[in-house]
């Protein structure tokens, strides 16, 4: 018996919303069954499939699971995650790694790492 990441799965107001913000980062399409109330990122593809499902009730402070994400072109990247929606919130120069810390249009926190 093992255990395999399915899914990672992010309550929201609008599902088809934020997963077309999460579809953006990742360069790629929301599936094609999504609506407000229940939408995926890359169900098809190896790997997690983001899962974006409508909640009642508003987030409340701060999340404790994020996404961590790196770029090559580090500046750029943040700059287009800025156009597709993200709030720029943090910088940090620690652990040996240089990251920006951004929150999507839903307020959810992610990182973006410079990769080398």
């Amino acid at each position: 018996m093992s255990v395999t990441l399915e899914n990672i799965a992010f309550d929201c107001a609008d599902a088809q919303a934020l997963a077309t913000f999460w579809a953006g980062v990742l360069s790629t399409e929301v599936d094609a069954d999504g609506n407000q109330f229940f939408a995926t990122v890359n169900r098809a593809a190896a790997g997690p499939t983001l899962m974006f499902l409508q909640v009642p009730e508003p987030r409340n402070g701060k999340n404790r699971l994020h996404v961590d994400l790196a770029a090559t072109d580090w500046s750029a990247e943040v700059d287009r995650l800025v156009g597709l929606g993200a709030k720029r919130l943090d910088e940090h120069n620690e652990y040996g790694t240089h990251w920006i810390t951004l929150a999507d249009p839903e307020g959810n926190v992610f990182d973006v790492a410079e990769h080398h």
